[in-house]
């Protein structure tokens, strides 16, 4: 016999017609009434009699009536694992630093859990970079160019650098901002980036008044009017700081990266189509070309 046939019974028995299943299954009746024949002929039994009223069970297709709504039952189970097998599911590993996270990422979670309630996020934030081919995390958002290897890589944009300071600071030195301002920088550790080679190259032999080894600090200090600090647009706009150089060819762009094995799993690809969306509309506050208003 044909497994699926057994519908075929079930909705003549529900009906009592050939018409009424026929409409059931959106079949044509002579479809239906052949593949009840081509049922009761596999069976070897006839399942109904027929009447100018319709069809009634008979004693043998009565007897067998559970069983096929058990079929029934169990096939619908096994539709509904099989979706539940493409769900968005399980943890996804996600590494990035805690300005991005605070100010980007995680606001912007509420959306993609509601979108996939089955999900779970490992929201990693560190200045330290995780190493993605050790499987440390299955994405990392970066401001560095992961490295070469069996990764995935695409940018999602550029995060724009400036020179800020607290604004009762910048008008206090308003005549000569240049020569009159303090700097806060970074640490002999953090000498290689661009932020930390830009104000050397700017102040030459004159060190820096404070010197920090995270962003945060950067901002609270120049918050606090402890001196100038090279700072991402969307951070310094979001602590209501003063810009006194707008562009300082410092541009830097942002990193997605995943594991390849990873990259089309659907929780992987749940999380990345998440992202490249989120800083795709981001893109003016990243850059600086638009206020934090939203």
């Amino acid at each position: 016999m044909i497994w699926d046939d057994a519908r075929i019974f079930l909705a003549i028995a529900r009906s009592g017609t050939l018409s009424g299943a026929a409409h059931t299954l959106d079949m044509g009746v002579a479809t239906v009434s052949r593949r009840l024949e081509r049922l009761e002929a596999g069976l070897g039994m006839p399942l109904f009699s027929r009447h100018q009223q319709g069809y009634r069970l008979t004693s043998g297709g009565d007897a067998l009536l559970a069983q096929a709504e058990a079929l029934e039952n169990a096939a619908r189970a096994f539709e509904e694992s099989a979706l539940e097998q493409h769900a968005v599911a399980g943890c996804v590993r996600l590494a990035t630093t805690d300005n991005i996270a605070n100010e980007f990422i995680a606001p912007s979670l509420p959306t993609l859990f509601a979108k996939h309630p089955a999900l779970h996020i490992e929201l990693v934030s560190s200045v330290d970079t995780l190493n993605i081919h050790r499987r440390d995390a299955d994405i990392a958002v970066r401001m560095v160019k992961p490295e070469a290897g069996n990764i995935t890589m695409r940018r999602l944009g550029a995060v724009g650098f400036g020179l800020y300071g607290a604004p009762d600071y910048v008008a206090a030195h308003a005549h000569d901002v240049w020569e009159t301002c303090d700097f806060i920088g970074w640490t002999a550790d953090y000498a290689h980036l661009p932020a930390a080679q830009w104000i050397a190259a700017v102040r030459q032999d004159r060190p820096c008044r404070l010197q920090t080894t995270t962003l945060m600090a950067q901002v609270v200090a120049a918050r606090a009017g402890a001196g100038l600090a090279v700072l991402p647009h969307f951070l310094a706009r979001s602590a209501a700081l003063s810009c006194v150089s707008f562009a300082l060819d410092l541009d830097q762009s942002l990193w997605l990266a995943m594991q390849t094995e990873l990259a089309h799993t659907r929780r992987v690809r749940a999380v990345a189509d998440h992202l490249i969306a989120l800083f795709e509309n981001c893109a003016d506050v990243l850059s600086g070309n638009a206020d934090l208003a939203s």
